[in-house]
């Protein structure tokens, strides 16, 4: 991973989707082309919509730790975040074959079981279960128009 202008990561770039099952022991299977941009030690920690997010570790400190540990700590929304944020996020070493451990407050959180979907969110990753990703996609109606309208112009 390169450091470019400022030492932010540019380089990563996680796109597409897998679908992995989680084994017995709790490690989730992720594929090449993801495992060489999240390099030897990433985070996971809780997303929003009872999702998990993966981060490689570089990425996690500048987008999440820094900018948190930056924050003013009398705010209680910021004491909270941080809370949700660090307080169940784990330090993660993919092994060999590619296997990322989810502890079992993350698994229980996000509701993983057996069956996942890891979605490439850009500059992290998401993981789902796989009926609630189902789910949370057929209920969503949010359009490229909606976007726009919040001000955010993609084409």
């Amino acid at each position: 991973m390169e450091k470019e202008g400022g030492g932010r990561f540019m380089d990563v770039e996680f796109l597409g989707h897998h679908s992995p099952r989680l084994d017995e022991k709790g490690r989730l299977f992720l594929p090449a082309k993801f495992r060489d941009d999240l390099g030897d030690k990433i985070v996971v920690t809780k997303g929003f919509e009872r999702c998990l997010t993966i981060y490689p570790h570089p990425v996690f400190k500048q987008r999440i730790l820094d900018p948190l540990n930056a924050a003013n700590t009398s705010s209680k929304t910021v004491r909270s975040v941080r809370r949700q944020l660090l307080g169940d996020a784990s330090t993660e070493n993919p092994d060999r074959q590619g296997r990322v451990t989810i502890p079992g407050v993350l698994r229980s959180y996000a509701g993983l079981d057996k069956d996942c979907v890891v979605i490439g969110q850009g500059h992290y990753l998401e993981v789902w279960d796989s009926a609630t990703y189902e789910a949370a996609n057929a209920t969503d109606g949010t359009t490229l128009e909606d976007l726009h309208d919040e001000g955010v112009v993609l084409l």
